[in-house]
């Protein structure tokens, strides 16, 4: 009877650690789920999609390229021309070689993994007051993205020839000589 007892025990202990285990994956995927949906409504509200998907500013956003980078830059006179990169996981043109702290450095700091300063285009001076878990969620969004290979062109400096679309700053002199 001692050996029915205690393998009955046993199978109980075993079924109650697989429960708690189960229970505790489930409520790590549904935090990991709430993660990326708190990002992707962070990406939407920032107007992130604006600059980094394909056709945006030719009025025909590509969604299955969505933050693919955009094909159109930003002339900012004296620096240069710059255009809005892959931000998927795409390790050979978007974020996919990039660490958590990289992206986040970007987004808060402008800077990126090698060093270089994001273009001023780039809101990263608001985006500065994001809390660590409104990063931590962005980069949970980009990541669930589906990686799309697509190297944008640029960026070009001053006196540079851009390969592709321009949008540009012109002062009021110029504009209306035009």
């Amino acid at each position: 009877m001692s050996h029915r007892v205690t393998l009955l025990v046993a199978l109980t202990i075993i079924a109650l650690t697989a429960t708690a285990l189960l229970t505790a994956a489930s409520r790590r995927a549904e935090a990991a789920d709430q993660r990326v949906e708190r990002g992707r409504y962070l990406v939407t509200i920032g107007g992130c999609a604006d600059c980094h998907t394909p056709g945006y500013f030719l009025g025909k956003p590509d969604m299955a390229r969505f933050l693919g980078g955009s094909e159109v830059g930003f002339e900012v006179p004296g620096l240069g021309v710059f255009y809005g990169p892959n931000l998927t996981p795409d390790k050979e043109t978007g974020l996919g070689s990039w660490t958590t702290a990289q992206i986040g450095a970007a987004l808060q700091k402008g800077v990126r993994p090698d060093g270089r300063e994001l273009s001023p285009n780039m809101p990263w001076r608001a985006l500065a007051h994001l809390t660590e878990p409104d990063v931590l969620a962005i980069v949970a969004f980009l990541r669930s993205l589906p990686p799309v290979k697509n190297q944008v062109p640029g960026p070009f400096g001053p006196g540079e020839t851009p390969t592709s679309f321009v949008m540009k700053i012109v002062p009021p002199e110029n504009a209306a000589a035009k």
